[in-house]
């Protein structure tokens, strides 16, 4: 009777255990849900280089996103009571975005693959396409199937299903996987490669806005494209509200509602400045403003971290050259998904995609910055420092008012190098998003269908600032040793 009433203990403790365990479970499972229903906000991340399904453009001086997926994110936000938050980056970096919690979902043309699978969950499908090839109108007598395409170059967007079937399906294809459709966009009309592998929607985009274009009548052995929502691994409740609003849209045919708005919104208006000015003066702006922080910031940190490798205290002289030589050891661009992802994984902070790139470009300059100022230190003659002694200066005031000012002028051209190359690595941030010069001709080659003349453009604004700045850096040098 004793053994009897224990385990009747045993098993009511283990029954309340499995009670509780099982809510508990659910409420981790929707704990993705719970963070969007607080916060208010729904976070969808796209690559809006995509029209018709996802671009931008000026509206009354202002970009604005457009296109089937924009509005299909608006539908599951205002379905939901939700504030949409367009979080725009290059399509490779979507996932990992997803996956680090920078980002809710993906609406980007998305098709679901086994090995995506692994890493997130879809949705049901809320549109079908098919894939084709695009080719020069000159080639047409040609190309006329896919064995035409053999053992020739070939185009496709990298980490996109049209890459993985080009690979399929054309024997000994030499494919060029490019990170961007515009980018693959010239590539096919500056006749480096001899077809591009695409969504039929958004071939038909190009088609009618470049006559030089046209789509081969090769066909894929493929099924229908099901274009799909992409969301965070187990994320139930999320999944369910965004299914029950693609149900709908499907049983009211919005999809084909949403086709004829974003063909509307890409019809040519203006000319091109009056249409994309606003796009270039805005990435004027914030690499302006992302350069001027990289310097300032680099270069007070730099002449830290200098002092420091140069101290007598061997641990602060360790971590110094164990920093400096692990940034310059390091690719930028690795830097930046460093800081863009880790300060979310890591850290657990929602940090913009202006301030992580911000951040990267002033850490990885002040490794650089700091090599120059400590060469400049060295250069300075060690009887200064003698004869500041002798005058009963102490280290720090020997430091800062005798040798740092000549060290400066010795390092001034050096600084100057360092600043030029600063403005133009600032391009790397427009991976992560950053709304600079580059990111913005990128958005331009999207909406405009012109690969080339957004480049140009872009090219002549980087040319204008770099040589700007090199004049007043001579003109400082030149000031300085007028006072010698």
């Amino acid at each position: 009777m004793k053994y009897l009433s224990k385990l009747m203990i045993i098993a009511i403790l283990i029954s309340m255990t499995f009670i509780y365990i099982e809510p508990m479970a659910h409420a981790d499972e929707d704990a993705k849900w719970e963070k969007i229903k607080q916060s208010g906000e729904l976070k969808v991340g796209l690559s809006a280089d995509y029209a018709p399904l996802e671009f931008e453009k000026t509206v009354n001086g202002k970009s604005v996103y457009a296109g089937i997926d924009i509005e299909l994110a608006k539908k599951i936000a205002d379905d939901n009571h939700l504030k949409l938050k367009i979080v725009n980056m290059q399509f490779d970096s979507l996932l990992g975005a997803l996956k680090t919690g920078k980002i809710d979902i993906i609406i980007s043309g998305m098709t679901s693959t086994p090995e995506r699978k692994k890493e997130v969950d879809f949705s049901d499908s809320y549109m079908e396409s098919s894939n084709v090839v695009l080719i020069r109108k000159s080639d047409k007598d040609t190309y006329h199937s896919l064995k035409d395409f053999s053992n020739k170059k070939v185009a496709a967007q990298k980490g996109t299903e049209q890459e993985k079937i080009a690979q399929q399906e054309i024997a000994n294809v030499d494919l060029n996987s490019l990170n961007r459709l515009p980018d693959a966009i010239l590539a096919l009309k500056s006749k480096k490669v001899e077809g591009l592998v695409i969504e039929k929607p958004v071939a038909e985009a190009y088609v009618k806005q470049n006559e030089d274009l046209i789509i081969d009548n090769a066909d894929f052995n493929e099924a229908k494209k099901e274009t799909v929502i992409a969301v965070p691994k187990n994320s139930p409740l999320l999944l369910e509200h965004i299914n029950k609003t693609i149900k709908e849209v499907k049983d009211k045919k919005l999809i084909d509602q949403y086709m004829e708005k974003a063909a509307k919104e890409m019809q040519d208006d203006g000319n091109f400045f009056s249409k994309y000015g606003a796009f270039f003066i805005k990435g004027l702006k914030n690499t302006i403003l992302i350069s001027f922080i990289g310097v300032i910031f680099g270069a007070i940190i730099g002449a830290l971290i200098a002092l420091a490798k140069l101290s007598k205290f061997k641990l602060l002289s360790w971590i110094a050259s164990i920093y400096i030589e692990f940034l310059r050891g390091t690719p930028m661009l690795v830097q930046v998904f460093l800081v863009f992802f880790g300060t979310t994984a890591v850290l657990g902070l929602d940090v913009s995609a202006l301030i992580c790139g911000t951040i990267a470009l002033v850490i990885n300059s002040s490794a650089y910055i700091a090599e120059i100022f400590r060469a400049g230190i060295n250069a300075v003659d060690k009887g200064q420092t003698e004869a500041a002694q002798c005058l009963g200066l102490n280290y720090s005031k020997t430091m800062f008012h005798i040798v740092l000012p000549q060290a400066v002028k010795n390092v001034l051209p050096a600084l100057g190098n360092e600043f030029v190359t600063l403005i133009k690595e600032s391009s790397i941030v427009s991976t992560i998003g950053v709304s600079e010069i580059m990111f913005n001709a990128q958005v331009v080659q999207g909406i405009s269908f012109d690969p080339f003349t957004p480049l140009i453009i872009a090219a002549v604004m980087y040319f204008v600032l770099t040589f700007s700045l090199s004049r007043i850096m001579s003109l400082i040098e030149g000031r300085m040793k007028a006072s010698d």
